[in-house]
């Protein structure tokens, strides 16, 4: 799709337990559209951030296709894992030609050849964002 003109994405919405749901999260869908992606597929999950081996997450890592942008609502929908393993699932992202987005903050996948103490400092400001922070102070340049 990457040369037809089409933007596609793949949206992620991911809760930590069963008891939890994505009723919040389905925005991410409506808003996708409504900025001009095709949505290629939605992956919904309920389980652990901090988990690697998540069936949906991989699925849609497999699913993935050169230009597409996957989007999730935070940085911390994707991935809890220590900073190695998340930066391998991005690797992964960024191999099948795809983009990691979480709206209005930063497209993760610019983040590659990065310091290791930037991409923290920018994993940090995401995981304390509450709404408080402007997307601009994420964006400086590593």
């Amino acid at each position: 799709m990457a040369g037809s003109g089409i933007r596609a994405a793949r949206v992620y919405l991911r809760v930590s337990t069963d008891e939890q749901d994505l009723t919040r999260q389905e925005s991410i869908v409506a808003g996708a559209r409504a900025a001009g992606f095709y949505v290629a597929a939605v992956y919904r999950e309920k389980a652990s951030g901090a988990r690697p081996d998540r069936p949906e997450l991989l699925r849609m890592v497999d699913d993935l296709q050169p230009g597409e942008v996957v989007i999730a609502e935070k940085i911390d929908r994707i991935s809890r894992l220590p900073l190695p393993e998340a930066e391998l699932l991005v690797a992964a992202i960024r191999g099948r030609g795809a983009r990691l987005a979480a709206p209005g903050i930063v497209d993760l996948s610019e983040l590659a050849g990065c310091s290791i103490a930037y991409v923290k400092r920018v994993t940090a400001i995401h995981r304390a964002m509450s709404g408080t922070v402007s997307s601009a102070s994420a964006k400086t340049e590593c």
